[in-house]
């Protein structure tokens, strides 16, 4: 192997892993139930961004369970939970979301992510809103 090559190699899996731009994003969620009078607007953060990916040309010669392309995901997370104004006693009045402490290029983890991209769903509230401050 050339200098040249072995060189080039190296800076390519360095700069692979610096030009990921995948990190804790602010994102806001509305949540409602049909039995609560309000909507709550949850200000949380969500991993988001870009990673860096390869596509291999020979991907007939390849076992399927190497061709997994890396999203941006949970490194560490943890859960809050809300309490949903308005809503009756028999009605369960808590929500609980992920908060992202920090994030990694990596395979997705369909315990935790939606891995799958879905048509764009809107994210509003049909009830009024309040917001919830933590």
């Amino acid at each position: 192997m050339s200098a040249f090559f072995v060189m080039s190699l190296l800076f390519g899996l360095i700069f692979g892993q610096t030009a990921s731009l995948c990190a804790p994003s602010e994102y806001t969620i509305h949540v409602e139930k049909r039995e609560c009078a309000y909507c709550l607007a949850i200000n949380t953060t969500i991993c988001a961004g870009f990673c860096m990916t390869r596509d291999s040309n020979g991907k007939k010669l390849l076992l399927r369970s190497s061709l997994s392309q890396n999203v941006c995901t949970y490194k560490e997370m943890l859960y809050r939970t809300a309490l949903i104004p308005g809503c009756p006693h028999h009605t369960l009045p808590y929500y609980s979301y992920p908060v992202a402490v920090s994030c990694k290029c990596g395979k997705c983890n369909t315990d935790y992510s939606d891995c799958v991209r879905e048509r764009v769903r809107t994210n509003y509230c049909t009830k009024p809103q309040k917001l919830c401050t933590l």
